[in-house]
């Protein structure tokens, strides 16, 4: 929701093509309301009396007489019917010659402002209403990130003029998913992270309350001894813990995993994120930024040796999906398939703060899903691949230095067949520790070995999964609909005996 001051653009700054194509439809509106010819049609007493209630229509053509009927002409009376519905506040509110000398200085601070935005060069948030019937919002938004330099934009499309008022607006909760709260000139993911607040969480919870009813997420543990249990027991409630698994299609499996640790065990997990999620390279046809407030919000933070140095300092638990993007993003025929660096990447990292590391897997994609349509598939087809280069080259580049498979991934969507749903499994494997073996992970190829034995690890539970989940009597949606038209909605569903 643009400041009104700035949402006029001034008559000359620079070549007259600088704002010409960006004029606020509210400009001329404005000059009219404060000329002599417009004056004429205001009463004494109130400034709009002519134009309350059905009188409207008298004044609207007036002014259409007055301007002809070009388009610019009706662009403003456009302009002004959308403010014929805030004239009767304003006449309670203001006298004509009040009303009159504030639309002076209305003009005068547009032009003073307007001259002055390509000055500004601190970091600038820009909140748009969507349906703002009093300013252009959208359109000026857009007009204002063009000439601010460091500006970012959060789109509201079902909210009006009195964005910060309206229900459902949580200005924390904005700020922090634009990283606007922090210490210094920039944000610290680890320091300046606030945890997400109850109404946060609860935010959360409603993106997400499908998972539990539709796919019944089974999620199974094992303790230090090698017993598999129901339930998160068997994850380490002390930091600082790594928990390393497999990227399902499409990250589906993030939500019920976040969600569920931080309801039973009170653990806020860390997840290692694609910096496309936090910033870009320029503006294209990603999603906005603003989709992603979320995640950042529930404790996201960027994919790098520094962030995953500081959460393990922090004793924090941390979620790392080595496969990343080539994982989530897999082609037909390789569910499952784990596709990770051929070199260690954190073992090193958790040996220096004696992290334990939990192996995990988790499927369940193949019965939600198939992938018809893979990147082989639209990279042979020009405009396609035109579309990824385009994606790619805006998201961030990761593992620049490495040539092997998952290095620098090219960002698409692949097409999903959707399917009557499944359900999910999750299995979190034995904790590893490296606590009493910092020094002997020093070296290389020690490191190398436990990086091995936790990929091995995180295949095993993968394969029990799809072996134990053959035998589970409400797998099928129908028998999990049956079985909770009796015992409730919201009633723990067995699955497979362990």
């Amino acid at each position: 929701m643009p400041c009104i001051s700035c949402c006029i653009p001034p008559s000359r700054r620079g070549s007259s093509a600088d704002f010409g194509q960006s004029r606020s439809s509210l400009q001329l509106p404005v000059s009219l309301l404060t000329s002599s010819p417009i004056q004429s049609l205001f009463s004494t007493g109130s400034p709009f009396n002519l134009v309350i209630g059905d009188s409207i229509k008298v004044f609207i053509d007036a002014v259409e007489k007055l301007l002809g009927q070009s388009q610019a002409s009706r662009d403003s009376i456009e302009g002004l019917s959308s403010l014929s519905s805030y004239l009767s506040v304003i006449t309670s509110l203001f006298p004509r010659n009040a009303f009159l000398w504030k639309m002076e200085m209305l003009q005068n601070g547009c032009a003073y402002t307007n001259s002055r935005l390509h000055a500004i060069k601190a970091q600038t948030l820009i909140l748009l209403s969507g349906r703002d019937t009093l300013l252009p919002s959208l359109d000026e938004g857009e007009r204002l990130r063009k000439v601010l330099t460091k500006c970012e934009i959060r789109k509201f499309n079902d909210n009006g003029h009195s964005l910060l008022l309206e229900d459902g607006i949580d200005l924390v909760y904005i700020l922090k998913g634009a990283s606007y709260y922090r210490r210094g000139r920039n944000y610290d993911y680890v320091k300046d992270f606030l945890p997400p607040t109850p109404s946060e969480f609860k935010r959360a919870e409603d993106q997400f309350w499908w998972i539990n009813p539709v796919l019944s997420p089974v999620m199974l543990s094992t303790l230090e001894d090698g017993k598999i249990v129901e339930g998160l027991e068997g994850i380490p409630s002390e930091g600082p813990t790594l928990l390393v698994g497999y990227h399902m299609l499409l990250g589906l499996e993030l939500g019920p995993l976040v969600l569920r640790i931080l309801t039973e065990k009170n653990i806020l997990v860390r997840g290692i994120a694609h910096p496309m999620i936090f910033f870009r390279q320029g503006d294209g046809k990603l999603p906005d930024l603003s989709s992603y407030d979320l995640l950042r919000s529930m404790g996201a933070v960027p994919v790098s040796g520094t962030n995953l140095f500081k959460l393990l300092a922090s004793k924090s638990h941390v979620l790392l999906y080595p496969g990343g993007m080539r994982e989530a993003l897999h082609r037909k025929g390789e569910e499952y398939q784990l596709f990770w660096p051929e070199q260690s990447e954190f073992v090193r990292m958790a040996a220096r703060f004696g992290a334990k590391i939990v192996p995990f897997g988790v499927v369940g994609e193949d019965d939600i899903g198939k992938v018809v349509v893979d990147y082989n598939d639209l990279n042979r087809i020009p405009y396609f691949k035109a579309e990824i280069e385009e994606l790619t080259n805006e998201a961030i580049k990761l593992r620049t230095e490495s040539s092997d498979e998952v290095s620098n991934q090219q960002v698409h969507l692949p097409g999903i067949l959707p399917q009557i749903p499944g359900r999910l499994y999750y299995l979190f494997g034995k904790p590893i520790e490296t606590k009493e073996r910092k020094h002997e992970l020093k070296d290389r190829q020690k490191a190398q070995e436990v990086y091995m034995e936790v990929k091995s690890e995180v295949e095993k539970c993968l394969a029990y999964l799809k072996e134990k989940r053959e035998t589970d009597p409400y797998r099928t949606l129908m028998s999990r609909l049956v079985y909770m038209s009796t015992h409730g909605l919201s009633s723990e569903i067995p699955t497979f005996e362990l």
